[in-house]
């Protein structure tokens, strides 16, 4: 099976700009391509992550990656998918989050003796001259078509500042830049940047008149249409800091039914048979291929020892007992107790179990929240100290599969 084969029996594509050439580049020749990554946060979500498993397969079959990181494209902030403007960051900032960034897709692609490239944006954007630019690229641009793009439309409604217009100019230049030095003739990315993917396409075609593609690939959504990688704390974040192996593999744990063959179809390198054979599975089955996928996305990530503690820890709390050695730890200080005391809802914001002490309460007052075996009924009851002497800690539970060890 080829790569695009197998992109397309994953259902991993969504949109492609020339299929049949796409098709046969990637089955006849070795393909430099790219996808870009705007530094915006410290850390890879699992956002991010669907698109490197897409290099990774496109890596392993020959081709070769460009991870684009977008210290210069940052600056400015995509739109799309916003409905207001993008908090600006520092030079500093930025640079700070590319380099996590390269340290993390590092991880996944292999960088040496050419096999892949990281570059920044930053080196040639920040060193363009707005007139020629506007000469030489903004000349072929349309307002009136860029107008009718998606990315733009949900802005227009607030107010689409002149910085953000400049974004699809800036991504598609990009594409450009990297045909006339590198050889890139793929641009790659999310369903949602269709637009400024076309856009680069146009752009390198007319400036270059060359042959040039583009391929968007399916946004990691429910069945329903909703974005997953979402959390009560936040994204779902690839840095072991802040959102830890346990966590990350009780996420896939806990998905929905209905989500649990896609996601072993897009974020697994399980073969596709072996998937397709598990689209009949109902019941009890279902929970083995959502602790199967949970396993496989978290070595990926984590790597397989704590996929394996992940995967142990999670089999004694559906189980008869509770495994506390490789369950989410945090460790309390003399400041978070008052007179020797300290309350639940305290101890759900500090272990991030709950945004705010209200949180906190309302989810006790909806009998959500135990300690050990025993339901919290008052909002606001208090642990004391001596209740850690037995074993050194205590077990916070929420709902029926989120488990906290408090220590002291």
């Amino acid at each position: 099976m080829t790569v695009f084969e197998e992109l397309k029996r994953r259902g991993l594509i969504a949109q492609m700009t020339h299929e049949d050439q796409i098709k046969k580049a990637l089955e006849n020749e070795k393909v430099t391509f790219y996808i870009g990554f705007d530094a915006t946060a410290d850390s890879l979500h699992v956002g991010h992550l669907l698109q490197i498993i897409v290099m990774m397969h496109m890596q392993r079959a020959g081709h070769r990656p460009i991870a684009l990181l977008g210290t210069g494209t940052t600056m400015v902030g995509d739109p799309t998918g916003k409905t207001d403007m993008r908090k600006m960051l520092t030079k500093e900032q930025i640079n700070s989050n590319a380099e996590r960034f390269k340290a993390q897709i590092s991880k996944f692609v292999d960088f040496t003796d050419d096999k892949a490239l990281v570059l920044r944006n930053g080196d040639w954007l920040l060193k363009l001259n707005y007139m020629e630019f506007l000469r030489d690229i903004g000349v072929h641009f349309s307002v009136n078509r860029m107008l009718t793009a998606e990315c733009f439309k949900s802005r227009l409604e607030k107010g689409l500042t002149f910085i953000e217009f400049n974004y699809m100019l800036m991504q598609s230049y990009d594409f450009l830049y990297l045909l006339q030095n590198y050889g890139c003739t793929l641009e790659l990315g999310g369903d949602d940047q269709w637009s400024n993917i076309i856009s680069g396409v146009d752009l390198a075609r007319k400036v270059e008149k060359k042959e040039v593609y583009g391929m968007t690939f399916t946004l990691l959504t429910t069945k329903e249409g909703k974005k997953m990688g979402k959390t009560e704390s936040g994204a779902l974040w690839l840095d072991p800091e802040k959102v830890s192996p346990y966590d990350f593999f009780q996420y896939w744990r806990n998905i929905d039914d209905a989500d649990v063959i896609n996601c072993l179809k897009l974020m697994t390198f399980l073969p596709i048979e072996e998937i397709e054979a598990m689209e009949s599975w109902e019941g009890s089955q279902l929970n083995e291929a959502k602790e199967l996928l949970a396993f496989e996305v978290t070595k990926l990530v984590h790597g397989e020892e704590e996929a394996l503690k992940a995967k142990e820890a999670a089999r004694a709390l559906f189980g008869a007992g509770v495994d506390s050695e490789n369950m989410p730890t945090t460790a309390l200080s003399d400041a978070d107790f008052t007179e020797g005391a300290v309350t639940v809802a305290d101890l759900l914001v500090k272990t991030g179990l709950a945004n705010s002490k209200g949180a906190g309460r309302r989810l006790i007052e909806q009998g959500g929240i135990s300690i050990g075996s025993e339901k919290v009924s008052d909002p606001f009851e208090s642990v004391d100290r001596d209740d850690f002497a037995e074993n050194g800690y205590i077990v916070l539970k929420k709902g029926k599969k989120v488990y906290h060890k408090v220590t002291l």
